[in-house]
């Protein structure tokens, strides 16, 4: 799948904070299972749209 963060706005978001490198790799793979969850939720409850709730 394709990068579903934004590394920039990461950073910009974590202030002052420094941020390894393999962070962002780490992160992709939490949203990426995250949305995963949520496409599932929303096919059980015979849904084609992903709603917060879903979240």
């Amino acid at each position: 799948m394709a990068d579903l963060i934004v590394k920039a706005a990461v950073k910009d978001e974590l202030d002052d904070m420094n941020v390894a490198s393999d962070f962002y790799a780490a992160l992709d793979d939490e949203v990426e299972e995250l949305l995963a969850d949520a496409a599932r939720r929303a096919e059980s409850n015979d849904r084609k749209t992903v709603q917060p709730r879903d979240l």
